[in-house]
């Protein structure tokens, strides 16, 4: 996973975190659930990534 691509995953999940966190701060269900799926798109990519870089290796 390139250095970037880290950088970039972990961004997503932090602000996903974040977005779950002010919608249940603020009793907002959209915005937990936006929150949820952006945190789930940052380990799907990590999880991508992982796997390119087994078969760099």
């Amino acid at each position: 996973m390139s250095a970037a691509d880290k950088i970039k995953a972990a961004a997503e999940d932090l602000a996903g975190k974040a977005k779950e966190a002010v919608g249940n701060a603020t009793d907002n269900d959209k915005l937990v659930a936006e929150g949820k799926a952006d945190q789930a798109k940052a380990t799907g990519a990590k999880k991508v990534e992982d796997v390119k870089d087994v078969f760099k290796n």
